[in-house]
């Protein structure tokens, strides 16, 4: 990709109004766009990262099994006033009259859809477990919008659900799901804290939940100072521990729920079991905020001058960077270097831009590409090129001829 061609309308300064470091550099590397308070576009360069990052919990979701669906987001309320949530979540759902006048929502969540799913196709035990899940757009009308795609009005969310036929199956389902996380999460470069957790409005006897410490979390936690062990703060947890606890703030990733027969009662989702009895469908319920977890990834991996990507979610692998674009000889070996290495399967960024170094720097760092080239006339003077590492800041010096070779180690390192 050529930037030139591309769309990446950097931003010098912080845009006014933003607090979080996440927010202010989503937009200043122009990942997303504000159309209104907590409404977001995804830009080119943020929906590159988007679609890595959901390439990543495919990947893990089909290696334990799962299947990929898609649910509407348009709902009959009929359906959830059989559960009692059109009241639980009244005060976030964005609900309408149709032309029908049929009362509707828009998505906040999928339980009641995906259970009325299953109990239209799910009718014996054989045909059992099964694990649907989806990567959709959820619709909540959020009060207080914070810090950019953390907390928004219409958000992406990877959310999953298991149906079983005893509890000894969805005991099995929900490790699979707690250890496919941890991988989901450590592959996006963050390294997760797993804490017992209040099921809430899901309802359900068992949940966890994902976290990682930063600025912007919005749940405080405990955390033993000699053992690691954490604790999720509540009311009456603090004078409780002892002084080797410390308090942090942490930011949700997910959420897994063992919901038991909760949704499966309410609209009659039952099976068929081998002794010929009628039973519910034991369900669970497996939750990522996709669009926040890239939000998460930005706070726990940046500096002064902008993002510096996990090499899993990076929006593209290598940038190329002739300093001069009047340069005729350094942008005949770029252009090489861009066919070279396209060849060999590796995501490509070159700035061909008539730009001064300084700009092209400045807009190198700020969008975070992991391995930048740099190519100038007083290294090629030295028939040699630069790379540089954007996390470690090292600058190493290769001959022009073994460009595409030390890349590809690199990136296979």
């Amino acid at each position: 990709m050529y930037w030139s061609k591309y769309f990446i309308p950097t931003l010098k300064e912080i845009p006014i109004g933003t607090e979080a470091i996440s927010h202010q550099l989503s937009l200043r590397a122009s990942l997303v766009h504000m159309l209104t308070s907590g409404v977001y576009s995804y830009l080119p360069v943020g929906y590159r990262v988007l679609r890595k990052v959901e390439d990543i919990i495919r990947q893990e979701m089909d290696a334990i099994g799962c299947c990929e669906l898609l649910l509407p987001s348009l709902h009959p309320m009929e359906i959830w006033k059989k559960t009692g949530r059109d009241q639980t979540l009244k005060e976030i759902m964005i609900t309408f009259d149709n032309k029908k006048g049929q009362h509707m929502c828009l998505g906040p969540t999928h339980e009641e859809i995906i259970t009325t799913l299953a109990k239209d196709y799910i009718q014996s035990y054989r045909q059992l477990p099964v694990t649907l899940y989806q990567i959709q757009t959820k619709f909540r009308d959020e009060m207080r919008t914070r810090f950019g795609i953390v907390r928004a009005c219409e958000f992406i969310m990877k959310d999953a659900y298991s149906f079983d036929r005893n509890m000894e199956g969805l005991k099995k389902n929900y490790e699979q799901q707690l250890a496919a996380y941890v991988r989901i999460f450590k592959r996006c470069g963050l390294d997760p804290i797993v804490v017992a957790a209040d099921s809430g409005a899901m309802g359900g006897s068992i949940s966890h939940e994902f976290l990682v410490t930063a600025p912007i979390g919005e749940d405080a936690i405990w955390v033993n100072t000699i053992n690691g062990e954490v604790v999720k703060d509540v009311d009456g947890t603090a004078p409780s521990l002892a002084g080797d606890w410390v308090k942090k703030v942490a930011i949700e990733l997910g959420h897994i729920f063992q919901l038991g027969t909760k949704y499966s009662d309410s609209l009659g989702a039952v099976f068929l079991d081998e002794d010929g009895k009628q039973k519910p469908m034991i369900m669970g319920c497996y939750g990522i905020g996709v669009s926040r977890l890239i939000a998460a990834i930005i706070e726990l991996n940046s500096d002064q001058a902008g993002i510096i990507w996990p090499k899993d979610v990076a929006p593209f692998d290598v940038e190329l960077l002739p300093v001069q674009a009047s340069d005729p000889v350094a942008m005949e070996l770029a252009q090489s270097y861009y066919t070279e290495l396209k060849a060999a399967g590796v995501d490509v960024l070159m700035d061909d831009r008539d730009e001064s170094a300084g700009r092209k720097f400045n807009d190198a760092d700020l969008i975070g590409i992991p391995l930048r080239v740099i190519i100038g006339k007083r290294m090629l003077a030295q028939n040699q090129v630069e790379i540089k590492d954007r996390r470690t800041g090292v600058m190493t010096a290769v001959s022009k001829d073994n460009l595409k070779e030390e890349i590809l180690k690199r990136l296979k390192a």
